[in-house]
């Protein structure tokens, strides 16, 4: 689902944030991906989004090249990838229903599929009864959980998420991962990086390990590891 092939980083002024790292994720996988501040992790992210592009090697998504997509390509790509962030950059000045209906109203679904699977999505995330609400009288959970909504509603087969739990107390960041590890039993493909090392390590998953930008431990997936590689 997921392949990085000796990909480096390097930006303008000298500055490299990621050096060959290799990679490769299975469909339905969940994975941590953990390092210091300035390890590299968000790159690494931005780089599946096409936010940013390697200034070497191959980055795979779903068996597309990223690197060979034209710019008018980018907004499918990025309609088949979930992102979560931190801050969940919702709009406040919208209902709960209003923010997580924003991806299908992009894509121009119908009115009557995206009051469907925005209902859905908020049914997953535990949040059906508050659709009405303005998200700024949520608390700082169930916020992040609308995030999370939003970014599941499109049935994406690829979820990312960038310190998901940053702001939440443990019991809420637990919560939060095992949202992450439902929609990975049914075959989404997550993607968490995290600080909270206790965290990453109660919930068992593989774990990247990224140092200053070189990929340090964590590159073999379970099935590569199995198969001896």
């Amino acid at each position: 689902m997921i392949e990085f092939d000796r990909v480096s980083k390097r930006y303008d002024g000298g500055y490299t944030a990621l050096k060959g790292v290799s990679f490769a994720m299975d469909r339905g996988e969940m994975a941590f991906l953990t390092g210091h501040s300035g390890a590299g992790k968000s790159t690494l992210l931005k780089l599946m989004t096409v936010m940013e592009r390697p200034s070497a090697g191959n980055v795979l998504v779903g068996g597309q090249a990223l690197n060979r997509l034209r710019p008018r390509q980018v907004p499918f790509l990025r309609r088949h990838i979930g992102v979560v962030f931190q801050n969940h950059q919702l709009l406040f000045d919208r209902t709960v229903f209003d923010n997580v209906a924003m991806p299908l109203e992009v894509i121009g679904a119908p009115p009557g599929e995206i009051g469907r699977r925005v209902r859905a999505a908020l049914d997953k995330v535990g949040l059906l009864n508050k659709e009405r609400m303005n998200p700024i009288a949520l608390s700082g959970g169930e916020q992040q959980r609308v995030g999370i909504a939003r970014a599941v509603v499109n049935k994406p087969p690829l979820l990312l998420a960038d310190e998901p739990t940053g702001n939440l107390d443990p019991e809420l960041s637990a919560d939060i991962m095992q949202l992450f590890e439902q929609f990975s039993q049914v075959g989404v493909t997550v993607l968490v990086a995290s600080h909270d090392a206790e965290l990453v390590r109660a919930m068992g998953n593989r774990v990247l390990t990224l140092r200053e930008g070189e990929l340090v431990s964590g590159g073999a997936s379970p099935r590569e590891q199995l198969h001896g590689h």
